[in-house]
């Protein structure tokens, strides 16, 4: 395998790189390469038996992981990466980033909106809690007084129930 010199400028393009080494670049584990390598995302030359990645495989990779990040679905990511090599001007592929972009917005602006409706209900019960817990150690919180025992002896605080 064919490993290029890390400082010649054209280095890391020209660059090949081992599964592992993929894996290593990304920040991701080499099942993970190989799991993106099954469902056709990325598709690896191959030396003998052994994947053999290019630059153009690691930016890939990082496109599916921001995808992924970003909640895209590994299909919608693939038809993202289809679209890349079918028009030379990316103009097919700007319109679906642009729509996608757009259903997946809509899509955390509702989620953002459950949430905020699920923290001002949490924040409600809190408040109520803690008024109960208030009321209820204002009713045991009475001064301690003297007391009595059946055999005599006199203690400050509340006799035992």
């Amino acid at each position: 395998m064919r490993t290029a010199n890390h400082t010649h400028p054209d280095a890391p393009r020209s660059r090949y790189y081992s599964t592992a080494e993929l894996a290593a670049a990304a920040g991701v584990t080499p099942r993970t390469v190989r799991f993106y390598e099954a469902r056709g995302l990325l598709n690896p030359d191959r030396a003998g038996n052994v994947r053999v990645f290019t630059y153009a495989d690691r930016a890939r990779l990082l496109l599916i992981l921001r995808g992924k990040r970003l909640g895209f679905s590994l299909d919608e990511i693939g038809k993202y990466l289809e679209l890349y090599g079918a028009d030379s001007e990316h103009i097919e592929q700007l319109n679906h980033v642009v729509n996608k972009s757009r259903e997946r917005i809509a899509e955390l602006e509702g989620k953002l909106q459950d949430l905020q409706v699920t923290i001002k209900e949490l924040r409600q019960i809190e408040h109520e809690a803690i008024t109960r817990l208030k009321v209820k150690r204002g009713r045991n919180s009475a001064p301690a007084r003297r007391f009595t025992t059946v055999s005599g002896e006199t203690h400050q605080g509340r006799p035992k129930s």
